[in-house]
């Protein structure tokens, strides 16, 4: 056995050992014995204890490093910010210390202000993010547990979940509708609660109208539209309406449907209102209301295919069934709809209206189509078929309103577009185009016959006469513009054309008719009316008298037909179609009023007439009188007119004594005024025409004779010959006065005929006068 080395071998010394290091020997060992068996373990444990004190210390000083580099980092940011201050208040002190100083500081302030409200306003719009997408995540994970809960059979708990799953999505669209007004920009928090809630209500209405369907087949609707002869053979109002004989239970489920339809569309029209989607369209009623015509339709469907060639029998029909279950629709669900607080809805008129557009409907897929395609193969029973169709449709609108507005005080002047049968044309644009070619093509070929009737342009030569010179111009009949009887058929077809229009029950497609119909087939009576004056042939002296009159027909026919128009245009119906039309229209040339191109071409025409007969009457005048208000040397006595002159001034005197018989006093009034002022031109020229002298005296006669023709239209016929009037001025000037008018010329020019009474004849016809006289 192997003895261990001495001790003193083992352990130092114990002066060279420390205070600490004998302590820990006496505390670990009593004695040398126990050293040597102990020794191993201690040194084993010592050397545990120092691996762990070294990985601590280790960790200690990687933590301690990580703390001097964060206080580094923060000594350096203080410090940073404190180097800030520092120079932030030195430019203070400077900014201070020059002049307008405040101004800079307030500025600068104002800008820090601004900046933190910014940041404020950020970080609230966050927070009011956050809390709209919490309480929508809520919502719509309420609203999804409702809807795909399995729910088996009906019973009241799937009407509480029904009723849950409906306020559920009001509240959601409330949210939506509140963050599309004031927070556009979260457009795709929006998009993704829509598509989560469209996805449930997929599934929710549904399974709503199936309960309905089912309650509706329950208690027996639809009925029948008419009994069997054992059962009396009644008309359909002996049958009892389903609607008034519930009781209990089934009315009460009933009832409770009927709500959830309600709140189920309330949404569906919140949800359109907020995309801009709630556009008027045909057929937008109760739903709960169409629910129950879809099954009488159905019915009645089959009575209509066999009724395609005699309409009346579908309209009467059709008015029967909703006029019979009318009060029982009113009485049952009236009080419904005013439970679900629908603001402004009648069940009368929702029933009425569904009624209507099932039967739209079906003349709209069974019935115009065969009729199209007859006017396009231009067979004539296809466009009387057509009128018949129209006509019934017409009378059937017509009594619906009279049925709706005869419990209420509304007055329905224009049917709106859900309770008129109309309305088709409105849905089919091109079918209104059709019927518009039809109405024009029939108005054309019963005007031509108009036309070629005997009497047609056989005229009233004398209006009604009246006391009172003001009376005199207010003309109002067809007597009173003088004007045959075909303006009376003109107007009365032009307004049939129109009064088919107004039937339409909006604005835009009674414009297209109208001006599809009535515009152009009055452009067909203006062409008619200028043929007829072509007729008369103003050329032709030898009947000049009997062209005039011939002439005054188409004249007085337009100012009638203007006096119309613009009669029409006044009216309140007129005023909100060319309101509606120019606020259609970008570039829109109305004139002031809906027939505003019609009257300016209908004036246009009438200037024009006028002008071509006083063109010709001052063509023949000049052809009568020729050089007689020139120098002629033909015998002449002081007193007496010229012998030319007085022929041209008793035809004219003809002349004008035939247009006063047969036109009307507006159109004369102005004809005799024009006429007097080309007359006051001719005249003055043909005085001044020339270099000669003219016999004073002579032309005095003779011009005063021209104005004693106009005597019988005016009191001062002399007001309208302005130009011969200063002309005889001229000539009663004396010796002195010419001198002073000679010596006024010479020094001021023009500027001094004023004083002289001389307006109207220029300068140097003036001159003229003096260098002759």
């Amino acid at each position: 056995m192997e003895h261990p080395p001495p001790l003193s071998l083992v352990l130092p010394h114990p002066d060279k050992l420390s205070g600490e290091a004998l302590s820990f020997l006496d505390g670990n060992f009593e004695d040398l014995r126990d050293l040597l068996l102990r020794a191993s373990n201690l040194t084993s444990h010592l050397k545990h204890d120092t691996s762990h004190l070294n990985d601590r210390l280790l960790h200690l000083r990687t933590d301690l490093t990580k703390h001097a580099v964060s206080w580094i980092s923060t000594s350096l940011s203080a410090k940073n910010s404190l180097d800030d201050l520092r120079l932030n208040l030195e430019s203070l002190s400077l900014v201070t210390s020059l002049p307008r100083s405040k101004d800079a500081v307030r500025k600068q302030r104002e800008h820090e202000l601004q900046q933190l409200v910014e940041d404020l306003c950020r970080i609230q719009n966050r927070r009011k993010y956050l809390l709209t997408v919490l309480k929508l995540e809520s919502l719509v994970g309420d609203l999804e547990d409702s809807v795909f809960h399995p729910m088996r059979g009906r019973s009241m708990l799937q009407v509480r979940v029904f009723n849950h799953a409906i306020k559920t999505m009001n509240e959601i669209e409330h949210v939506l509708g509140d963050v599309t007004r004031h927070h556009s920009q979260w457009r795709r928090l929006v998009d993704t609660v829509d598509s989560r809630v469209d996805k449930s209500l997929s599934i929710l209405r549904p399974q709503i109208i199936a309960e309905h369907r089912t309650l509706l087949s329950s208690f027996g609707w639809p009925p029948k539209l008419a009994l069997s002869k054992d059962e009396g053979g009644e008309a359909a109002s002996g049958i009892p309406n389903p609607l008034v004989v519930m009781q209990g239970d089934q009315k009460e489920s009933y009832s409770q449907s009927f709500l959830l339809l309600c709140g189920l569309q309330q949404l569906n029209t919140l949800k359109e209102k907020r995309k801009k989607l709630n556009k008027e369209s045909i057929g937008a009623g109760l739903w709960a209301i169409d629910e129950l015509v879809i099954p009488v339709a159905s019915r009645m469907e089959y009575h209509f295919v066999k009724w395609d060639q005699e309409p009346e029998f579908i309209f009467a029909l059709v008015y029967k069934v909703t006029s019979d279950f009318a009060d029982g629709v009113d009485d049952l669900l009236q009080p419904l709809i005013d439970r679900a607080m629908l603001v402004s809805c009648s069940a009368k008129e929702a029933w009425v209206s569904a009624m209507v557009q099932m039967l739209s409907c079906f003349l709209e897929k069974k019935v115009f189509p065969g009729l199209v395609e007859m006017v396009k193969e231009k067979k004539s029973e296809g466009v009387s078929s057509w009128f018949h169709l129209v006509d019934q449709m017409v009378t059937f609108d017509k009594r619906m309103q009279t049925f709706v507005s005869s419990d209420t005080c509304l007055s329905y002047e224009g049917s709106s577009l859900g309770m008129s049968v109309m309305g088709l044309f409105c849905k089919r644009p091109e079918w209104l185009k059709t019927w518009g070619k039809i109405e024009l093509k029939d108005a054309y070929r019963k005007l031509k016959e108009d036309i070629k009737k005997e009497k047609a342009w056989e005229g009233t030569r004398l209006g009604n006469e009246s006391n009172s010179e003001s009376a005199k111009y207010v003309l109002s009949t067809r007597e009173d513009y003088k004007a045959p009887f075909v303006a009376e058929t003109f107007l009365s077809r032009t307004w049939t054309l129109i009064d088919h229009g107004l039937t339409l029950p909006t604005v835009l497609p009674r414009i297209q008719f109208v001006r599809a119909t009535a515009t152009k087939f009055l452009w067909y009576v203006f062409k008619t009316l200028l043929l007829e004056f072509k007729k008369s042939d103003l050329s032709d002296y030898s009947s000049f008298e009997d062209s005039l009159i011939q002439a005054c027909g188409p004249i007085n026919t337009a100012r009638y037909l203007e006096s119309k128009l613009r009669e029409w245009s006044d009216d309140l119906v007129f005023v909100e179609m060319w309101e509606a039309e120019t606020n259609v229209k970008v570039e829109v040339s109305c004139h002031g009023c809906f027939f505003g191109e019609e009257l300016k071409s209908l004036v246009e025409l009438e200037t024009n007439w006028l002008m071509e007969i006083i063109t010709v009457c001052l063509h023949q005048f000049d052809n009568l009188c020729g050089d007689h208000f020139h120098n002629n040397v033909e015998p002449w006595e002081e007193e007496d007119v010229s012998q030319g002159v007085a022929e041209a001034l008793d035809s004219l005197r003809r002349e004008l004594a035939v247009l006063q018989l047969n036109m009307n006093r507006k159109d004369f009034l102005d004809l005799w005024r024009n006429l007097a002022e080309g007359l006051d031109h001719y005249v003055s020229c043909k005085f001044f025409a020339g270099e000669a002298v003219l016999l004073r005296r002579r032309f005095e006669v003779d011009a005063e004779a021209l104005m004693m023709v106009f005597q019988p239209y005016c009191v001062r016929p002399a007001a309208f010959f302005p130009r011969v009037r200063e002309i005889l001025r001229l000539l009663s000037m004396n010796e002195e006065e010419k001198a002073r008018l000679r010596g006024a010329l010479s020094r001021n020019g023009s500027s001094c005929l004023g004083l002289f009474g001389i307006s109207n004849l220029s300068p140097q016809l003036v001159e003229q006068f003096c260098r002759c006289y």
